[in-house]
């Protein structure tokens, strides 16, 4: 049961990956570059919704997997992190529509999270899962 949790994980933590890189690269501009445009809305809301739905099953997956500490925070933190960025962007939303009043509003701090912060995070849980891996694949094979 281990290693097929460990398995589905790892799809899950691919998958993250793919959709995450596909959906920077929307809202960089890179698909005018390949002659691919841009995603519809509808298409983006969707991929968001997957990226949440699997965020959430790595972060249960990398809960009942029995490993390193190191590893399991990196898988951790890059199931968070990709959890925390739909819910930050739909947060900046709402607290700017509900609340804004003036010049100062408290949605900038989503809007930062949303942006910056949780995509910093998601980047460096992934590159710490991927590094713990093949490090850890290669003391098994000595």
């Amino acid at each position: 049961m281990e290693t097929t949790s460990r398995k589905i994980r790892n799809v899950v933590f691919s998958s993250l990956v793919v959709i995450f890189v596909v959906l920077l690269g929307n809202v960089i501009g890179l698909g005018r570059y390949f002659g691919l445009g841009r995603l519809p809305l509808a298409a983006l809301g969707s991929m968001a919704a997957v990226f949440f739905v699997l965020a959430v099953m790595q972060i249960i997956l990398t809960a009942k997997i029995k490993e390193s500490k190191l590893r399991k925070t990196f898988f951790m933190l890059t199931g968070i992190s990709a959890a925390a960025i739909p819910i930050c962007a739909i947060l900046h939303n709402v607290v700017y529509g509900l609340f804004f009043q003036g010049k100062d509003g408290d949605e900038a701090v989503f809007f930062i999270l949303a942006l910056l912060v949780c995509p910093a995070l998601f980047v460096l849980g992934a590159l710490g899962s991927i590094i713990t891996g093949i490090s850890g694949s290669l003391k098994k094979k000595e």
